[in-house]
């Protein structure tokens, strides 16, 4: 009887330790998985369980942070996530789920940890699913991410790698072996993903970057990010509401920039995102053609299809700059924008041809003086107040 008692005392003590998990000296939050969670030293794998994150707490993020199949990282409102330098980012692999749980008054924050924060301190946040690309055609296919190495794709468009709602990425952008990140990756991430209120602000790069999937978006803010604010390509689908994009700080290339598949232009599923209520605006129509060499609002390219709506294109040389005979043949039909307001746009459409010829791709749109864009036409629109940076 008393060797039953024993026993019945491990086994409480061992399911108490699993259940409750253990916190870190600092009180850095709580793990439910082997994963040592060290606030001051942030980075490893998450394997399993769910490591929670406090709200309280500054995490120092020193190298790369991963979360495997099977695991799950979840960060309350108010925290902040700070790079300490080019080898830091976080990685969600396919399996993996990351839920930032920020709200309009307590955004969740990563951004530099340096003292003087410059774009491209840190790597970014990358996300790998198993939703299908276009690598190879048809969609079945996977591939390796450009950061992390991590495989993406695959045939599950409903694939959900958690939930993302309010959150700044700051000065990401880091260069690793020669391709630096963008602000946020997504490779092949699924429509179960919910991904809305999220900002991508001064990064190195592309501000979003998104590898084919599925994924469906709300409310996304890129703001003073090097290369292009948003950009597409390998079958990137979904529905948009809501995008905000602004050159700013002497950098920057376009708006938007889409493309189908660099090697293949016509593979399946070909990238066709719908996007309504969209305010993209540039450095000027006479802004220094030296700084700013491809001043377009949107770039699209190798195949690409898209329909968009209710559009505010603001201070660009060029509107809609369209390439390529695969893409030009969708001008009009397949991939159109109607109701776009041009503010201090000096050409509206440009089409290039793949033999370098030029085109006549003004059915690429429709015009309207009314259109508000993002909600406030080239202004902050009303839903970015409490929780974005830059404006």
């Amino acid at each position: 009887m008393k060797n039953s008692i024993v026993k019945l005392f491990g086994i409480s003590v061992l399911l108490t330790t699993l259940i409750t998990g253990c916190s870190s000296s600092d009180g850095g939050g709580t793990t439910i998985n082997p994963f040592v969670l060290d606030a001051n030293n942030f980075k490893g794998t998450i394997t399993e369980g769910e490591v929670i994150l406090n709200a309280g707490t500054v995490y120092k993020l020193t190298g790369k942070l991963q979360v495997n199949t099977g695991a799950t990282l979840t960060i309350p409102a108010g925290t902040m996530i700070e790079g300490m330098g080019t080898s830091s980012y976080i990685a969600v692999a396919q399996g993996g789920k990351i839920n930032v749980n920020g709200t309009a008054v307590d955004p969740v924050v990563m951004t530099s940890g340096l003292s003087v924060k410059n774009s491209g301190d840190w790597g970014g946040l990358v996300i790998c699913g198993k939703a299908p690309i276009n690598r190879t055609s048809g969609g079945s296919g996977t591939a390796s991410s450009e950061v992390g190495n991590l495989t993406y794709g695959g045939a599950i468009a409903s694939d959900n790698s958690g939930s993302i709602r309010y959150l700044r990425v700051e000065y990401a952008g880091a260069d690793f072996s020669g391709k630096k990140s963008d602000g946020v990756s997504l490779f092949g991430v699924g429509s179960g993903t919910t991904f809305e209120y999220v900002e991508a602000f001064r990064g190195a790069d592309d501000g979003f970057g998104f590898f084919g999937g599925t994924v469906n978006t709300s409310y996304l803010v890129a703001l003073g990010n090097q290369d292009d604010q948003f950009d597409w390509a390998e079958g990137f689908a979904g529905t948009h509401t809501n995008w905000y994009a602004k050159i700013a700080y002497g950098k920057g290339n376009r708006g938007i920039e889409g493309d189908n598949y660099e090697l293949g232009f016509t593979n399946t599923p070909i990238s066709n995102p719908t996007i309504t209520n969209i305010t993209l605006v540039g450095p000027g129509s006479g802004a220094d053609p030296v700084i700013y060499s491809d001043n377009q609002g949107f770039k699209l390219r190798t195949g690409t299809k898209a329909q968009f709506s209710n559009v505010v294109l603001s201070g660009w040389k060029q509107g809609f700059n369209v390439e390529d005979d695969a893409t030009i043949s969708f001008v009009g039909t397949l991939l159109k924008a109607t109701n776009v307001n041009f503010i201090d746009v000096l050409t509206q459409s440009k089409g290039t041809t793949t033999a370098g010829t030029d085109a006549n791709v003004s059915a690429v749109f429709t015009e309207s003086a009314l259109a508000t864009g993002a909600g406030n036409g080239a202004n902050a629109p009303a839903w970015s107040t409490g929780w974005t940076a830059g404006f």
